[in-house]
């Protein structure tokens, strides 16, 4: 269950967000600040108490665009803590999703929030709440071991259990671990997404950020909107750094004209 604040200048964007957090089953409390600096002292109490204590906050929702300090500005402050909440950005303006990914930011919701957006970003900060928990207490395995060339085994509760690679949607660096994303849920493996990247270029998984490993046929989308390029995987949206931009687009067109490609988005 996770503790919510909302930050945003305009209020009734703030009751309208409140309101959508409240209805969440996952969420046991929302709490609002108007402003950025309240937002922060709300902040700092919460880190001061510790991530156990009832006053703790576990992920803040933050709009960008605000008199005084930016949602950016927040980001950027709350980076330097050891253990900050985490951060879903709320923004009528699409043209920042590179530089709140680049922040580490967990997802970004435009507005008008949307009921069934707004659920998906909470299982994020779900799931990404659980896989710092995770890193925090890794399993015991030294390495995951191939089973064969088609396959990679990952453990759960003690149980080793072996992954199709063509059932792997996108792979999320993890530190010195990466979690693979499947229809059916996510699996976290001790090793680094360069190696999957060298290892799995041959079967179309590209890197499309420093933080993301996509399979080519596994991309329904492909969005460019100013100067910002995302690419939606199931119903994952993903950034692209502007480094990868180009070749991936290169690569989607060539994955378009071979045998058994998808057509373009």
């Amino acid at each position: 269950m996770l503790r919510a604040l909302a930050v945003d200048d305009e209020r009734p964007a703030l009751e309208e967000l409140l309101y959508l957090l409240r209805s969440d089953p996952h969420i046991t409390s929302a709490e609002g600040a108007t402003d950025a600096t309240g937002a922060l002292r709300r902040i700092s109490r919460a880190l001061d108490a510790g991530p156990d204590d009832t006053d703790g906050i576990d992920v803040v929702f933050l709009d960008i665009h605000m008199a005084g300090l930016t949602g950016l500005d927040v980001a950027k402050l709350l980076a330097n803590f050891t253990r900050p909440p985490l951060i879903v950005f709320v923004t009528a303006h699409e043209g920042f999703a590179v530089q709140a990914f680049d922040l580490k930011a967990v997802d970004y919701v435009l507005k008008p929030v949307r009921r069934e957006r707004l659920a998906e970003a909470v299982r994020r900060v779900r799931d990404q709440a659980a896989q710092a928990a995770q890193l925090a207490n890794p399993p015991v395995p030294t390495a995951p071991v191939q089973s064969s060339s088609d396959q990679i085994a990952v453990e759960l509760a003690g149980i080793t259990r072996f992954i199709q690679i063509h059932d792997i949607a996108y792979v999320e660096a993890q530190g010195d671990y990466a979690r693979l994303h499947t229809d059916e849920g996510s699996h976290l493996v001790r090793v680094p997404l360069s190696t999957l990247e060298e290892r799995w270029a041959a079967r179309g998984f590209v890197r499309i950020h420093r933080s993301h490993l996509v399979s080519l046929s596994r991309i329904d989308e492909l969005r460019l909107d100013a100067g910002t390029t995302t690419v939606r995987v199931g119903t994952a949206e993903l950034a692209v750094s502007r480094r990868h931009a180009r070749q991936l687009r290169d690569l989607l067109m060539q994955h378009t004209r071979s045998p058994g490609g998808r057509p373009p988005p």
